[in-house]
């Protein structure tokens, strides 16, 4: 059945495709959410439900191309929910896998058609000095360190280098595992089935914004676009004014920031792709703040294959910075052990639990001891973490931020070739601040995100772009060398939740709140507007159904300023996109706050310091500490990485001036 409906999102190999799903969704998928997806499959095939949707009494695979093209349409659009969920997780799987997936031979027919081909930047020849650790032979080993660090990404890598430094045996535990820049691929599903959560499938519960979350060695550094924002000053204040992260704006995290653009570089890009001169040519025209994105990664900017890991060794990833440095100073890194519980004992942390992955997949337990514990396994991870360890603040696993990404593409008349040079170039900041509505074009008012240019690979695109009919969707997919995406980072308000569901798996509730759907419209119409000012013949807001202004056929004066046919109804349109779930397409890269650190001992989990607490009494768990993107009070508007490091250095001050008593 699955194979009969990937067949009809995108013909050719849906056996292959289906049993690659197939095998996916049942390790990442929660027996329940598959249980509801066999279901819904089953009625494709019910005769009465069919009659009822005006198709005749008969089954799915015994329909033409078009009817079945038919009912999926109408559950793409369907008033009931989890007919829409249904619906995402199959078209975004049959389209993803279509276009990602390199085939038996090793060369998608596909790539061909839409004028893909394969990165070939070169592999460097100096592999990271990173120190793994070989576990003993015996069957459940105990390992020993003053201080373990649970996740390798922005924070704990950083935290794992600073208190190596100072003198502590550090061992950080990762879940992922190590991908040497000599192994990496440049294949898009080798990149997200080996380096990201979920194998790249990870998403809210009802499929309303699709995740992209690094887990590997490095975590999200490795994985990133290597873009480089420092905080603004203006959450700096927020969070040390309203939160309570005391001297957050003051002179010892403006060091550690200094301290932080010395290490990850904030180099310039070292060209400026097309997309990318799209964005600036665009904001040029209508008078908006726009400049080049800084980032943590030189000599390249050909390859655009980042998101995949960096085979050159050109960016400044945990791998090659702060791991490297805790390596150096006597760190030792556990990959493949997904920790399943902090240790408390008498009331305080004193280690944690694991399973190492062998080569055979089989789970082999190893338990570790240590003085102090920091959890940074990321705003999914690590609250999942403590409430499996039955620490009970009812702040853990709440606030989650996601900075949700609404998405509009431009068609322009000649080769854009998004998969290709620097993956983000260029950003404008104009709408950083919100404020009142400016004249130009509908709706709420303006502000609370900041624009970006996204790069993406067939995979992603085919996953993202409207399906409105399989021949449509080809259609669309042959002409993308000549799309370019922009992006909002909507600094969202509103809030989610982590929490373990009844098989263990973790689960993320999120719904956009009125006014953060409200600010990703108006996000819509300004990347809108610059699409057009920078020579947009189709202007595309992603959803289902998707709004679009202009055709393919469309000669330039259709779309230039001076034309206002239809445009004053499109801005219109989008001014009332309606973002519930599966509708209007987000997407995030962010996640934060889901552990949030504060002065109220009632709805912040960690103290301003990172201590995280026991109950709303403000009581402490002794020796335990978060320092990842959890700590976030709130969302903080800009990409998070280097954020993330500043509140990890203010960790690492706490926890060396907590360290026990030897004995203790």
């Amino acid at each position: 059945m699955l194979a009969a409906v990937f067949e009809t999102f995108v013909p050719g190999s849906a056996i292959r495709r289906a049993n690659l799903a197939a095998t996916t969704l049942d390790a990442v998928a929660d027996p329940d959410d598959i249980g509801r997806l066999r279901s819904l499959l089953g009625s494709f095939d019910s005769r009465s439900a069919n009659l009822a949707l005006g198709l005749g009494p008969v089954r799915f695979r015994d329909l033409s191309g078009p009817r079945r093209e038919q009912l999926l349409r109408h559950w793409a659009t369907s008033r009931i929910g989890q007919r829409r969920t249904a619906y995402q997780t199959l078209k975004r799987l049959a389209c993803f896998l279509a276009y990602a997936d390199p085939g038996p031979e090793g060369a998608n027919p596909l790539w061909s058609r839409i004028g893909y081909r394969l990165s070939d930047e070169p592999t460097t020849a100096r592999p990271p000095a990173v120190s793994l650790v070989k576990l003993p032979d015996e069957a459940s080993p105990t390992l020993h360190a003053d201080v373990v660090v649970v996740g390798s990404g922005a924070g704990g890598g950083l935290l794992a280098a600073a208190l190596a430094e100072a003198g502590r045996d550090v061992l950080v535990v990762e879940a992922g595992s190590y991908v040497a820049e000599t192994a990496m691929s440049p294949l898009e599903l080798d990149g997200l089935d080996r380096m990201y959560l979920d194998h790249g499938l990870a998403s809210t519960a009802d499929l309303g914004i699709a995740i992209l979350a690094g887990a590997t060695l490095g975590g999200g550094t490795t994985v990133n676009w290597a873009t480089a924002f420092l905080p603004p000053d203006e959450l700096r204040r927020e969070w040390t004014n309203e939160h309570g992260l005391e001297g957050f704006d003051g002179p010892e995290t403006t060091a550690d920031l200094d301290r932080l653009q010395g290490d990850i570089g904030f180099d310039l890009p070292p060209s400026m792709p097309p997309k990318d001169q799209l964005l600036l040519a665009g904001a040029a025209a209508l008078g908006w703040e726009a400049g080049p994105m800084l980032r943590g990664a030189s000599d390249c900017g050909d390859c655009g294959a980042c998101a995949f890991g960096c085979r050159r060794a050109a960016k400044r990833c945990g791998p090659r910075l702060h791991l490297a440095a805790a390596s150096a100073s006597g760190a030792r890194i556990l990959v493949d052990a997904p920790v399943d519980r902090v240790l408390i004992e008498d009331g305080r942390a004193a280690g944690v639990s694991a399973g190492v992955r062998g080569a055979d997949g089989a789970m082999r337990p190893v338990v570790i001891r240590a003085r102090q514990v920091v959890v940074a396994a990321g705003a999914m991870r690590t609250p999942a973490l403590l409430q499996a360890s039955d620490l009970g603040h009812p702040a853990i696993g709440q606030w989650l931020r996601l900075h949700p990404v609404p998405v509009v593409v431009g068609r322009f008349p000649g080769i854009v070739d998004v998969w290709r040079g620097t993956m983000q170039g260029a950003r404008s900041l104009e709408f950083r601040t919100p404020g009142a509505a400016q004249s130009e074009g509908p709706g709420p008012a303006h502000g609370g995100f900041i624009i970006e240019s996204a790069p993406a690979h067939p995979g992603l695109i085919a996953l993202a772009y409207p399906w409105e009919g399989t021949a449509e969707h080809r259609a669309a997919m042959e002409r993308a060398r000549s799309l370019a995406p922009f992006i909002a980072i909507v600094r969202d308000r509103g809030a989610g939740r982590v929490q373990l569901g009844r098989s263990g798996r973790v689960r993320v509730d999120y719904q956009v709140r009125d006014d953060d759907a409200r600010t990703a419209r108006r996000a819509l119409i300004e990347m809108a507007r610059l699409a057009r000012a920078a020579g947009a013949r189709e202007v595309i807001a992603l959803g289902t159904p998707a709004a679009t202004f202009g055709s393919v056929g469309a000669p330039n004066e259709a779309m230039g300023p001076g034309s206002s046919a239809g445009w004053d109804a499109f801005l219109q349109r989008l001014s009332a996109f309606d973002f519930t779930p599966n509708r209007g397409f987000l997407f995030s890269a962010h996640q934060m706050g889901s552990a949030r650190a504060g002065r109220d001992p009632r709805t912040t989990a960690c103290d301003p310091w990172g201590r995280v607490r026991a109950d709303a009494s403000g009581r402490l768990v002794p020796s335990l500490y978060v320092a990842d993107a959890s700590l976030f009070p709130t969302a903080s508007g800009v990409n998070p990485m280097v954020t993330v490091m500043a509140l990890a250095w203010r960790v690492v001050r706490t926890v060396l001036a907590e360290a026990p008593a030897e004995g203790a």
